[in-house]
């Protein structure tokens, strides 16, 4: 694929741009009705297959946490999807943008994040309704 063609999917699909691959498995928790839809869709056309559920079994690449203020402690939801993920993992932080309902402050997910061993590597604007923040798991020591 040519760089021109690149950057043209980066604009038409939000997912591209966050790093997804083709063949990884990503598991979503804290899905509901208000999650960024098109996103979804997007991150399932590149990695070529379906998004897993909470009751997925395996250990996946990437976690798509979707966290709202009410949904508890965000520390607890990132050590719990941290979990989830091999070593060196990416879990990708879904909160809602600032005055929608569910907005989680910034200083709270970098309080959170560091609490629980993350390392936030950027955010991005995830749609309309949500930023997503990149967390990455420690590599295992060798």
């Amino acid at each position: 694929m040519s760089a021109t063609a690149d950057h043209a999917e980066e604009r038409t699909n939000p997912a591209a741009r966050l790093g997804f691959e083709p063949g990884q498995v990503v598991q979503e928790i804290g899905y509901d009705d208000d999650v960024e839809h098109e996103l979804r869709e997007g991150i399932e056309a590149v990695i070529g297959q379906e998004i897993v559920d909470e009751d997925y079994d395996d250990v996946a690449d990437v976690v798509l946490l979707w966290f709202r203020d009410e949904d508890g402690d965000l520390t607890d939801a990132l050590v719990d999807a941290i979990g989830l993920v091999d070593d060196g993992g990416v879990v990708w932080l879904m909160t809602p943008k600032t005055g929608r309902d569910g907005y989680v402050e910034p200083s709270d997910i970098n309080e959170a994040s560091q609490t629980a061993g993350l390392s936030q590597t950027k955010s991005v604007n995830a749609g309309k309704d949500w930023t997503g923040s990149r967390l990455v798991t420690p590599k295992a020591k060798r």
